[in-house]
């Protein structure tokens, strides 16, 4: 399958907008192409009941869509009283990728909460979360780190996500709402900075994949997982 507007293993223009709001102690605007999602980092004083008196902090995430994101108004979540699986499910998976990005006891017995709220929804929404996500993350370490809260900055690791795909037989990077809805497999990949992997979610969703295609979609995934790394960096004003 040949794209008409990038090739098969190039990303979607990516943009990292930080400090997009100003009350938050860290956030920033991810685009990826048309998906679009806000994040930002809060800083609270307290942990769950589970790590009270242990030294720890805790790094957690809430993630929704705004009812126009998508082609039709869907309604608000809060309106309907419960979150969906799929909404329970992505925040799980954006709180557990950025855990693996900090020290949690360096970070000392505080929590940082991670809100992602996507604005528009054109595929990759979950990935973009964790990618912005981590920026809005390092923003608020920075904050402690710069009112003397922080001795010392928790952050381990970098951390992106990028999903991955088969169509027709050709495995291709980053993929768009309308590529994601008719491929034959749909793979996410989270990895730090060192190549190490953090989570696979991958299903064929009509064609199954074999081996040589697992690894074929996993060395394209940390490709793109590198190349955000760098525009994160970038972001950061840090040396690349």
């Amino acid at each position: 399958m040949k794209r008409e507007d990038r090739d098969a293993d190039s990303l979607r223009e990516v943009i990292l907008t930080r400090g997009f709001v100003g009350q938050a102690e860290g956030s920033v605007l991810v685009e990826f192409g048309r998906t679009r999602v806000i994040c930002t980092a809060s800083v609270e004083d307290k942990v769950p009941p589970f790590l009270r008196g242990t030294g720890r902090g805790w790094v957690t995430a809430e993630y929704g869509m705004l009812p126009r994101s998508t082609n039709t108004r869907m309604d608000r979540e809060a309106a309907r009283g419960k979150q969906s699986g799929r909404t329970q499910e992505i925040q799980r998976l954006i709180g557990r990728s950025l855990r693996a990005a900090i020290s949690l006891s360096d970070l000392g017995e505080r929590t940082i909460k991670i809100d992602c709220d996507v604005i528009e929804a054109d595929g990759g929404t979950r990935t973009a979360s964790v990618t912005g996500g981590f920026v809005a993350l390092s923003e608020a370490v920075k904050h402690l780190l710069e009112i003397g809260t922080l001795k010392q900055s928790p952050i381990e690791h970098h951390v992106a996500a990028i999903s991955v795909g088969i169509i027709s037989g050709a495995v291709l990077l980053d993929l768009d709402y309308k590529e994601d809805s008719s491929c034959d497999t749909d793979l996410n990949l989270v990895m730090n900075e060192g190549g190490d992997i953090i989570e696979i979610q991958g299903t064929a969703e009509g064609v199954a994949f074999n081996k040589s295609q697992l690894s074929q979609m996993l060395d394209l995934g940390e490709k793109g997982i590198l190349e955000l790394i760098a525009i994160q960096k970038k972001c950061l004003n840090m040396d690349l």
